[in-house]
Parts: C-alpha cells; structure tokens; sequence
C-alpha cells in the first residue's frame, strides 16, 4: 500500500500515511457510493456485468488486478527461498487453510442457517475457497512478511485447484450424510479453478516479478525501493476502493431490499473472519513465529478467495441463486471486518511483540 519505508523506531502508525490511516474512512465511503450508483442506475447491474473474465466481471477483475500488482511488486523475490525452508510456517497454514477453516465454516453454516439450504451451501462454498492475492494488501497494512505472504498465497492457490471440488464433496455431501444432515452437490473442474487463479494472482505475480528485475537492473535497488514503489503504492488502495464500489453497486438492490437476509448470512461471517484471525495468530504466538509470519499466516487463514466463491456459485447454482447471494455478501464482509483485523495485528505487536513495535 502506501506505507512509508520501515524502520524499527517509527510507531508502526506513523508509518502508514493519511491515506492508509484513514482507510477505514474510505472503505465506508466506497460502500456508500456504490449502493447509491445500484440504486440510482437501475440496470448498472447489466451494464457492469456485460463483460466477464470467466464468471467474474470485467470491472471487479481490473480492480482485483490493480489491488494486487502494486503489492507484489513490493515482493523482495530474492529471499523466497528462505520463506519456503521454513516447513513449520508451510504446515501449520496448510494445516489451518484447509482443515481448520472448512471446518469451521461448516460448523457455523449449519449453526446459524439450518433452515435456509442455498445460504448454507453458499456459506461452505466461502470456506472451501482459501486465501487469495487481497490478503497481501491486509498483511502490507499490518507490516507483516511481504515475502512470506507471497509465498503462503501461492502455495496455497496452488494446493486449491487439486483441492476444492474434493473438499466441495467431502463437505456438501459425504460430512452431512455422516451427520444425518441435508446433502448438496458441487460440480466444479480443476480447471475452472485454475483459470480463476492463474488470472487472479498468475497475471499480478508475474508482472510485480519483471517490474523489480526490470527496476532493480536499471536503475538500481535504492531507486526502486524510495522512488518507485512509494509512487506506485497508492494504486493498490484506489483497486481496492474501486472494487468496494464496484461490489456494492452490483448488489445494491439486493442488500437494500433484503437486509435481514444479508444479516443472517453475516453473522456466521464475522464470527468466521474474527475466530480464524484469532486461532490463527494464538497459533504462531505459541509456535515462537516472529510477528512478520504471524501476520502472514494470520491474514492468509483468515481471508477467503471470494472470485473463486462467486465463480462457483454462480456456475453452478446460478446469477439469482441463494448460493450466489451468499457468496457475494462475504466480501462485502470481510473487507471491512479484516481493515479492523489490521488494527488488532497493529495493537498485537505492541502487545506480544514489544521489540518490533
């Protein structure tokens, strides 16, 4: 994002600047705006959604695709290597992405929703669909790993296109039979889920990778690290901004007209969001992790791939469905729950972590 360079004396506040500090303040706003464009444009939905890449608009892909070029362009590729020799960080994200988190999930889908099946289904879908390349935004805010991040995302991407649909049954059919529970089917390809990541995270990863190198050789790493990057920061912010905006006037009418539906299906969502941050963070605490990879896991477990959720839903149960509702409320969701989460990492470092604060 748009933090000024990092350095050990700095209140880690003081770091970021006026336009990160008040992101929450912007956030509100983009909601606003875009619920105020839906219902002022009747058919902004038709129009928005005219052009897709895969399932996914073409606007929210372009302002995914901003949010996350800049942030990877920040990535110091040259120290992955020591990310990746790092097994017990690789396991226990492996461990908390795909046992933890779908577990969890399910368990509060069918706490909370036991009566309303297509919410439910599109509740478990959200927690099947793992961390995405947003979660590098959260984690540059709460001044965690960059480098750890980026590899905790990849690995993770990489693990859901052999896992999802396998999770997808495990979860919709085979755990809710055990249980005596209504079952429900998942029809989803490797495939589909791959063209979702390789798009999503694929297009910004390689561009950040040959932005540096073309940085780095040409004018040198200074130049790049103090002049470059800190101009190229504020996109990532206004992708997100745009996206914000562009989710909410998607689904204006259906959030202004159904509200009690959007509460039902929030609930569990931040109970889900708050919970997995928090086991998450307790878990490196306990492990000795240093705060940098903490917060990478923590943001990593605690955030979902919702492209790849609306994708599903959308696919499979269609445009109008209660999964498709459902799949789309989760990010309207977590946005704002995970720009609170960055302010508890922040609060957390000065509490478990003097020495880096």
């Amino acid at each position: 994002m748009t933090a000024s360079p990092r350095s050990e004396e700095a209140p880690v506040l003081d770091r970021l600047s006026r336009l990160d500090r008040f992101l929450p303040v912007w956030i509100l706003a983009a909601m606003a705006l875009g619920l105020a464009l839906g219902r002022l444009i009747p058919d902004l939905n038709d129009r928005l959604d005219s052009v897709k890449i895969g399932e996914v608009s073409l606007p929210i892909a372009i302002g995914l695709l901003a949010m996350m070029y800049p942030v990877l362009a920040k990535v110091q590729y040259s120290k992955v290597g020591e990310i990746t020799a790092d097994r017990q960080l690789l396991f226990t994200s492996l461990i908390l992405n795909w046992v933890v988190g779908p577990l969890l999930m399910f368990t509060l889908a069918w706490v909370f929703l036991p009566d309303l099946p297509g919410y439910r289904t599109g509740l478990i879908i959200i927690g099947l669909a793992r961390c995405i390349a947003m979660v590098l935004i959260w984690n540059d805010l709460a001044c965690g790993d960059r480098e750890a991040a980026a590899v905790l995302v990849a690995i993770n991407s990489v693990f859901q296109i052999v896992a999802y649909s396998l999770l997808g049954y495990f979860y919709l059919q085979v755990l809710p039979n055990w249980l005596g529970l209504d079952t429900a089917a998942l029809a989803v390809s490797m495939w589909d889920i791959a063209k979702i990541v390789l798009v999503f995270l694929g297009i910004p990863l390689v561009a950040g990778y040959l932005t540096r190198r073309w940085g780095e050789r040409t004018r040198g790493v200074e130049w790049y690290e103090t002049t470059f990057l800190p101009k190229l920061a504020p996109v990532a912010l206004y992708g997100l901004l745009f996206t914000v905006v562009i989710l909410f006037a998607l689904q204006g009418e259906t959030i202004t007209e159904r509200p009690f539906d959007v509460a039902r299906i929030a609930v569990p969502l931040l109970i889900y969001f708050g919970v997995m941050w928090a086991v998450s963070f307790a878990t490196g605490l306990r492990l000795h992790m240093t705060y940098g990879k903490n917060t990478a896991m923590s943001f990593t477990a605690a955030s979902n791939n919702f492209e790849l959720a609306i994708a599903v839903a959308i696919g499979v149960f269609g445009v109008t469905s209660a999964e498709a509702l459902a799949g789309v409320v989760g990010p309207l969701i977590e946005v704002p729950v995970l720009v609170g989460l960055v302010y508890v990492a922040l609060w957390a470092r000065k509490r478990f972590y003097p020495q880096s604060s």
